[in-house]
């Protein structure tokens, strides 16, 4: 949870900021670019963020300098955008923001509390501010993939990179494990469906006769990310939520309470508390069917006999999850895919506790036993998960490690693309320096003139 927080907070503080010297509250222009200022008070407040997170500063001269240089090419990347009339849409910054904000919802079960705390705002408020940050990051990932799209990198390159790293220069790589899956999904019968709907049904009508939709919400829901809430989302956009439940909920009158939903995630009422044009503020009931005890018996028992037929059998693992298994990722052979780096492998940070012990049982090549599952919409399952591989902290190599390696490289030659469009680009630009803040590496190294 901490790293995540640390990630949250990153977003509002893209770069190493701290603040210039010089405490006097007379706010005054630093730096011209084009037509694009930057005033001392932009530096102060991004030392703010800088010190909301960092409680030591080991060389404050370096650090400024390294704020001052990062707000330029903010600034450059701006004017360079009008030049090249560059728009990013207010649906494009509102999408990415929303992205955000779901994504950081995901990582802490839906409970907006520890993102507000974490800024000391609340999420209307954190949203307005991220407008502009998020913009100015889709400027500058324009300009920089307009520049460097063609960069591309030979193995050979990738080799002489790797070999001018001094060894003990090499970063440590963490453990990180390759796994699997086959699972299988026990099915629901009709009764308790029926029961299910007859639950919701009874609390709307409870809500109707008088009590409190949220009361019922904090006993009864099975969305742990709202039910601490009341059942409330908070505003959210269309594409956010299910589609079936979007159809309904914006739909909704205010105050008015649905009929049974359902969706991927199970069954749900809906209250409408607040619309602000595309937006709504919902509260939901949701609960999920769950299967029987001899369901649930009979999941176990045919993934044993799965287990032993591809042992016997010596299955190809992703062969066998074609076969086998009753999740989606099947399709793509069985392999987990870690979402916050897009690949096969996985640290231990990234890994949830009960599917780590798993793991921690396992030598490669080996299935596990059987284990309890609640898949990603929050359904109950089985599965037995396949080891492909374990690697132990090491430092990186060219035949584990390859493709980290390429990636290194590649981003430090399209770096240094970005680092002579830079220089050039101050040749052609009108930018001015305040002189109390011409003493900074780069400003030498761009050569701005006085």
């Amino acid at each position: 949870m901490k790293r995540f927080i640390a990630a949250i907070l990153l977003l509002f503080s893209c770069f190493p900021f701290t603040c210039l010297r010089g405490q006097s509250t007379i706010d005054e222009i630093i730096a011209i670019v084009g037509k694009e200022i930057i005033m001392r008070s932009d530096l102060e407040a991004e030392y703010a963020n800088y010190a909301a997170q960092y409680s030591t500063m080991d060389n404050e001269d370096e650090t400024r300098c390294l704020i001052f240089e990062q707000l330029l090419k903010q600034k450059l990347y701006q004017h360079q955008a009008d030049v090249d009339s560059i728009v990013i849409s207010d649906q494009e910054v509102d999408a990415r923001v929303t992205y955000q904000i779901n994504y950081w919802l995901a990582q802490v079960g839906g409970n907006t509390k520890i993102i507000e705390d974490a800024y000391h705002k609340t999420m209307d408020e954190i949203k307005k501010d991220m407008r502009e940050i998020i913009r100015n990051q889709m400027i500058a990932e324009r300009i920089q993939q307009d520049i460097t799209s063609n960069v591309t990198i030979t193995p050979s390159e990738v080799k002489r990179f790797y070999d001018r790293i001094p060894y003990d220069s090499l970063p440590t790589v963490e453990p990180s494990y390759e796994y699997g899956h086959i699972v299988k999904m026990p099915p629901v019968n009709d009764e308790e469906i029926a029961a299910i709907k007859n639950r919701l049904m009874e609390y709307r009508e409870r809500v109707l006769r008088g009590e409190k939709f949220s009361m019922l919400a904090r006993l009864y829901s099975d969305d742990p990310g709202s039910a601490s809430k009341g059942g409330e989302l908070g505003f959210v956009e269309r594409g956010a939520l299910y589609p079936e439940f979007e159809a309904v909920a914006f739909n909704l009158k205010s105050g008015e309470i649905s009929q049974v939903v359902q969706t991927k995630a199970g069954y749900h009422i809906i209250q409408m508390i607040e619309r602000r044009g595309d937006k709504v503020n919902v509260a939901h009931i949701l609960l999920q069917p769950k299967p029987s005890a001899d369901e649930q018996v009979k999941a176990i028992e045919y993934l044993d006999s799965v287990r032993q037929v591809i042992i016997d059998q010596k299955m190809d693992f992703s062969k066998a999850a074609m076969q086998f298994s009753d999740d989606m990722n099947k399709n793509s052979g069985g392999w987990c895919v870690n979402p916050y780096n897009n690949s096969y492998k996985f640290e231990k940070d990234y890994i949830d506790a009960s599917t780590f012990a798993t793991l921690g049982k396992l030598i490669p090549g080996e299935y596990s036993q059987p284990v309890a599952y609640v898949n990603e919409d929050g359904k109950m399952s089985y599965r037995i998960i396949y080891l492909k591989s374990k690697v132990a902290a090491h430092k990186p190599n060219l035949k584990e490690d390859y493709d980290l390696i390429k990636g290194a490289a590649l981003e430090e030659k399209k770096q240094g693309m970005m680092e002579k469009w830079l220089v050039n680009k101050v040749k052609i630009t009108n930018i001015k320096i305040n002189e109390n803040y011409r003493n900074c590496p780069f400003v030498q190294k761009w050569n701005i003139p006085e």
